[in-house]
């Protein structure tokens, strides 16, 4: 009789399309485009020399910010810690020592993006840059995401050598 019962029981949820949760993590995991969406700001910067020395890309306490939107679109925003103010308070008279130390210890970009789930990378597709030798082209960059932290490792950094960047959500 139990065994009837629990027959009829499955049956009823199989009819009523109502089935059991499969107990296959990736089938709940995100993609990692979704994964990527959101605000993320930099936990370091290291890029590494080609003779093999490392150093912290834009100096200690560097700030900066990626925004990843669902749409398809990004733009970040980095520099250092330690960017001189204006003397003239005017962005735009600037001696020359000011306005190399904010070109040399700053870099935005903003553009499209999309991600190869095989080959869990980004390409940015640069639309304008503050450095324009990146207007117009794209970066390929492996990623990993873990939780809140994301890693972009970067073949060819604007400043030569190759460039490990590490991100925290922003919530």
């Amino acid at each position: 009789m139990n065994r009837r019962i629990a027959l009829t029981a499955a049956m009823t949820l199989l009819c009523f399309g109502v089935a059991l949760p499969a107990n296959n993590a990736s089938a709940q995991q995100k993609s990692l485009k979704d994964q990527l969406a959101g605000t993320w700001m930099q936990v370091s910067n290291i890029t590494t020399h080609p003779d093999g020395t490392k150093s912290d890309t834009w100096g200690p306490n560097a700030k900066s910010i990626v925004i990843f939107a669902s749409n398809g679109r990004v733009a970040t925003v980095t520099m250092r810690s330690d960017l001189p103010k204006f003397a003239s308070n005017n962005r735009a008279t600037g001696t020359a020592d000011e306005n190399k130390a904010v070109i040399q210890g700053s870099i935005a970009y903003f553009g499209t993006y999309s991600v190869d789930e095989a080959d869990k990378s980004l390409t940015i597709q640069i639309e304008g840059a503050t450095f324009p030798n990146w207007t117009g082209t794209a970066q390929k960059r492996k990623i990993a995401i873990s939780g809140d932290e994301l890693t972009q490792s970067v073949a060819a950094g604007s400043a030569g050598g190759t460039v490990e960047i590490k991100f925290k959500r922003v919530s």
